[in-house]
């Protein structure tokens, strides 16, 4: 195709959004008439023609589902789109920069609707550039400069701050594991980087960190408190709790639980695990009296998950239920000999809130490698249950975090509380301790008045 003629995907994004889907083509209510007279047929015009036409048919019709959206609740936007500089680790196909940088760049679709944020990434940090990187080639494509320091993209080259809002990206790339299994994916020196520009400029904008804060949990609870020190809205997390739940399902602050269970893909006990405790928390954060912190936490692994098991320390009956969601995960096994000949390998995280209340992350080994969630709900006689959609490859789950992402990003206000990330982070930190200590059960004294208020979900009634 001549480069006259090539169309990139985000002018498409803006033609068909512009255009809101209206249709050039009206379809009748009715199959055309042949032309008659009161004496009938014409004598032109053959037989088969007084009857309707047998071979104009209906294609299957396009679905028209209603997506409902987190930006649907602002205002239809007005104005210059939002400047947003990106900072990342690394950038490749399928990388989170990809997920996310990209969505911000081009836009995305989810189940046949478009959306084009009313954002402008218009500056790129990458530290690294592996064979596979596609960050040059995306900032080339679309006139994005590319600078050789956060400081320089966040300020256009200049002295002071030069955007609106900010992406920290701070997964993939070549970094090391500590003896804990950790990876020491630089975020708090990128976040320092970020935070240093702010500071300089007497000026701070909304700042998106991507899954946890840290490996760190003092680099995680300085992340914090700079945020509030600078009074600028920030936000973190996974895209597993806020895409598709199958079957739909979710909590009202102030739900009586009696037990919870996440569940997810072994592997990386830190990356996954993280992921399967963001799950719970989501969840569990509804719970009556609100969310008052974690008082301790402990992970098992092999034969110690199955012992626990037996001996009642986490709702082992739940993961039946959670599996049940998944397709082409393990059925139809219910006793607990089952359970651990089928899955030997897991591990499972065990967590004291300060309240009393406790609940569990599974992280299954050969069971399941998707990420479900279920919980007994007192008073009712049968667990609920979901399963937590992450389609390939157009990956809906990272146009939904991105769209809560862009609700801060325009509003100012955190689409879900940041504090959510900042407690799992820490209870993550705690568990790679006991990881490292031979499942030693852990304290949390740091994490015992970690309170916030839940969001309101985006739900259909």
């Amino acid at each position: 195709m001549p480069e006259s003629t090539h169309l990139p995907r985000r002018h498409f994004l803006a033609t068909v959004v512009s255009a809101g889907f209206a249709s050039s083509v009206s379809h009748s209510s009715r199959a055309a008439q042949p032309t008659t007279n009161a004496e009938g047929p014409r004598n032109d015009t053959s037989a088969a023609a007084s009857e309707p036409n047998r071979h104009v048919l209906k294609s299957q019709p396009l679905p028209e589902p209603e997506v409902i959206l987190p930006t649907d609740a602002l205002a239809v936007p007005k104005g210059a789109k939002k400047r947003v500089v990106a900072i990342t680790t690394a950038y490749f196909k399928y990388s989170h920069a990809d997920d996310i940088i990209t969505k911000f760049i081009e836009g995305y679709g989810v189940v046949g609707r478009s959306h084009l944020p009313h954002c402008d990434v218009v500056s790129l940090y990458i530290e690294q550039f592996p064979k596979s990187d596609i960050g040059r080639g995306m900032a080339a494509r679309y006139g994005i400069p590319l600078f050789d320091t956060p400081a320089g993209a966040l300020t256009l080259g200049g002295k002071k701050l030069a955007a609106d809002a900010v992406l920290l990206i701070g997964e993939h790339g070549d970094y090391p594991f500590n003896e804990k299994g950790q990876h020491l994916y630089p975020r708090r020196r990128l976040f320092e980087e970020i935070v240093k520009v702010f500071r300089s400029s007497d000026q701070s904008v909304p700042v998106f960190n991507d899954k946890h804060f840290s490996y760190s949990w003092q680099d995680a609870e300085w992340m914090y408190q700079q945020s509030r020190k600078l009074d600028f809205p920030m936000m973190a997390g996974s895209s597993v709790p806020v895409t598709w739940r199958r079957p739909a399902l979710a909590f009202q602050p102030g739900i009586r639980l009696d037990s919870a269970l996440a569940v997810g893909v072994g592997g990386l006990l830190e990356g996954y695990g993280y992921h399967t405790l963001e799950l719970l928390q989501t969840f569990v954060e509804k719970r009556r009296g609100g969310e008052t912190g974690i008082k301790a936490v402990q992970v098992l692994e092999g034969e110690a998950t199955w012992q626990a098991a037996r001996a009642g320390r986490w709702p082992v009956h739940l993961l039946p239920a959670a599996m049940a969601t998944v397709p082409g995960a393990r059925k139809g096994l219910s006793n607990l000999n089952e359970l651990r000949q089928a899955d030997p390998k897991a591990a499972v995280f065990l967590l004291e809130y300060q309240d009393g209340f406790q609940a569990a992350a599974y992280i299954s080994h050969s069971m399941v490698s998707e990420f479900c969630f279920a919980a007994s709900v007192h008073g009712q006689s049968e667990p609920v249950s979901t399963w937590c959609y992450t389609p390939k490859p157009q990956r809906d789950h990272f146009s939904f975090l991105c769209n809560h992402i862009e609700v801060m990003f325009r509003s100012g206000r955190p689409s879900y509380p940041v504090e959510r990330t900042y407690l799992v982070t820490g209870a993550l930190a705690a568990l790679m301790n006991s990881h490292s200590a031979d499942g030693k059960r852990q304290e949390t004294p740091h994490l015992q008045n970690v309170k916030y208020t839940p969001a309101q979900e985006y739900t259909v009634r």
